[in-house]
């Protein structure tokens, strides 16, 4: 069987750190699975060696059956991987509608810096259509640095799904954003993203990991030391102890 994307004995070492310790983790098409662990256990590190910006030290990532270890973010892009950040990658002095009118364009094998080429009335049409979708019409014509932090989180996720993933990976999508917009933002993007890409994301709020994911997976020291449902796995004394400092 192939899964969306699968790692095979992931191995990376930062000096004498070993911030993959032979992961074996898989994810099936359509899942929605949260990464939790503390700072340092790893979490951050395997989502870059899936997209890319990292290459491991040894080991395979394999996505859809296919060997894809090491190739750049560009090809994997094209490939249908997608990620966002835990500091969004906008094009800040442009406005919002610039920035996803260019990743539309991107997505074409377009880009550059002359815009007409870029507003066509089609790409238009469907860049409004995925502000919608996130809920970030109303700010339209704003420049991205004059957006809340909430928002700004929304727009480079709303980049990398107008590039139309089939996987999507994202990194801690709710940090910075404050407690009463945090479930709103999760609301939307799960609402988007559930049945129709397989989505994973970083996160440290369990409250959000317990409300919207499938399935968690906790990792420390580069290992995974556990993986199942959200419920099941807060309940476990050794899980609760690495994640909270308390049994």
């Amino acid at each position: 069987m192939d899964f969306a994307i699968e790692s095979v004995n992931l191995t990376k070492y930062f000096g004498m750190v070993r911030a993959a310790d032979n992961l074996n983790i898989h994810i099936d098409e359509g899942e929605l699975v949260g990464i939790v662990g503390p700072n340092g256990s790893g979490k951050t590190t395997f989502l870059n060696l899936i997209t890319g910006y990292l290459r491991p030290d040894h080991g395979e990532v394999r996505y859809k059956g296919k060997n894809i270890t090491g190739l750049p973010p560009r090809t994997l892009a094209v490939l249908g991987i997608a990620r966002s950040f835990q500091i969004p990658q906008l094009y800040f002095d442009l406005t919002v509608q610039e920035n996803v009118l260019l990743a539309l364009a991107i997505r074409s094998g377009e880009g550059g810096g002359f815009w007409s080429p870029l507003s066509n009335k089609n790409r238009v049409k469907e860049g409004f259509e995925i502000l919608q979708q996130f809920s970030l019409e109303d700010y339209c014509d704003q420049k991205a640095f004059e957006l809340p932090e909430g928002e700004r989180k929304l727009l480079d996720i709303a980049l990398s799904f107008a590039r139309e993933p089939q996987l999507l990976l994202m990194d801690e999508p709710t940090s910075g954003v404050s407690v009463k917009d945090k479930f709103a933002i999760m609301d939307t993007l799960v609402k988007i993203l559930r049945g129709r890409v397989t989505s994973v994301f970083v996160e440290h709020d369990m409250d959000v990991i317990q409300r919207y994911a499938d399935r968690m997976l906790v990792f420390n020291e580069g290992k995974v030391i556990a993986d199942g449902a959200p419920n099941d796995l807060f309940a476990d004394s050794k899980v609760r102890k690495i994640l909270l400092g308390k049994d």
